[in-house]
């Protein structure tokens, strides 16, 4: 009996020694299999619930709330490894042995979420200021249409105005902004042929944006088209953007930026509000000069339509419940998302580096 015995607990440390190494690859391969699903979802989180926050405080602006934003600015999560192992072995009565052996191993998470609010001078500074010219050719060299990148950053080019007055508040009177459109068209029918481009530069410490148009299509109808439209002279082969007032100039144009702040106001005309909140005079209604209602959708409705429902939508690439309805921007509406998207590379150029917020919320989940 004591030689079966001891037989059987040689046996047992051999199972020990069989799944301890087992356990310890589970343990090896934890690591990186922890990171390659917890990275994504991470990722797909906070790049969901920023689209999200921006397209509510566009919906915001429409209503004339105050916008506000709440970045997350540090993710920590923390994970904690246990691991079990046993081993038994009977005896009875005529037989000869009865073995068992196990093991366990398991993991838990406990994220921790940082949020700050964006605020403070340099913040508020960055959403009134201007946009820089140099920031306009920077969108232009990552491959977006010069159309879209001038509708949204511009709100003159010399004569021709582009909705002014909607880079506030919805305005009680309709814009001008035909002209406009027609022309920055036109240069997109000039970059679609690879014609232009966009340059930076200072001189006398101003900032400069040169349009250079290619020597064999200098004198393209488009090429034409534009430059009687912005009152400069046609046939050359670069245009000067600043921001100073030019007189009987023939190759400069003056231009007036909006802000991070004026883009979303512009781009708040595009929300589609229910025709309950109108009748309320929830939102404001603007006019044409004959009294009649003016349409934003000719404003905006080729770069971005923020539609509502009361029922959540099933089609909808972002979607925002607000004040008791659903607000979305449908997945097939490719341009809508794209003008989107620009504004979100623009916020984040327009508001990155804030580094004076103090944290406002540090959030344990999971616990």
């Amino acid at each position: 009996m004591n030689s079966r015995l001891s037989s059987l607990s040689i046996i047992s440390a051999v199972c020990i020694i069989l799944i301890i190494p087992v356990l310890l690859m589970g343990c090896a391969n934890l690591g990186p299999t922890t990171l390659k699903s917890e990275r994504s979802n991470y990722n797909i989180a906070i790049q969901r619930t920023n689209d999200e926050q921006l397209l509510l405080n566009l919906i915001r602006l429409k209503y004339r709330d105050t916008p506000f934003f709440m970045e997350v600015s540090s993710v920590a999560s923390q994970f904690t490894l246990s691991t079990t192992t046993n081993a038994a072995a009977t005896l009875e009565e005529g037989v000869k042995g009865i073995f068992g052996f196990g093991g366990s191993l398991g993991f838990s998470e406990k994220p921790t979420v940082t949020y700050s609010p964006l605020q403070g001078d340099k913040f508020i500074q960055r959403v009134l200021s201007p946009l820089p010219l140099k920031t306009i050719v920077l969108l232009f060299h990552s491959g977006w249409s010069i159309e879209r990148i001038f509708r949204l950053c511009f709100q003159q080019m010399n004569q021709l105005k582009n909705a002014p007055g909607a880079s506030g508040p919805t305005p009680s009177l309709a814009p001008q902004f035909r002209n406009f459109t027609s022309a920055v068209k036109l240069l997109r029918a000039l970059q679609v042929q690879d014609a232009i481009t966009l340059s930076y530069q200072e001189k006398n410490g101003l900032p400069q944006l040169i349009l250079h148009i290619n020597e064999e299509y200098k004198n393209r109808e488009e090429a034409k088209q534009f430059a009687h439209a912005v009152n400069v002279e046609p046939g050359r082969t670069y245009y000067v953007f600043n921001f100073s007032p030019t007189f009987n100039n023939t190759n400069k144009i003056q231009v007036v930026t909006r802000s991070l702040l004026g883009i979303m106001f512009y781009l708040s005309q595009a929300v589609e509000v229910p025709s309950k909140d109108i009748s309320q005079g929830k939102v404001t209604q603007t006019k044409n000069s004959t009294g009649s209602i003016f349409d934003w959708k000719e404003v905006t409705g080729d770069l971005l339509r923020i539609r509502s429902s009361i029922d959540k939508p099933q089609t909808g690439s972002m979607v925002i419940f607000y004040r008791e309805k659903w607000f979305y921007i449908d997945d097939s509406n490719l341009s809508s998302k794209s003008t989107f998207s620009l504004l979100a590379q623009i916020f984040s150029l327009q508001a990155g580096n804030i580094k004076d917020n103090t944290p406002l919320l540090t959030l344990p989940i999971g616990q």
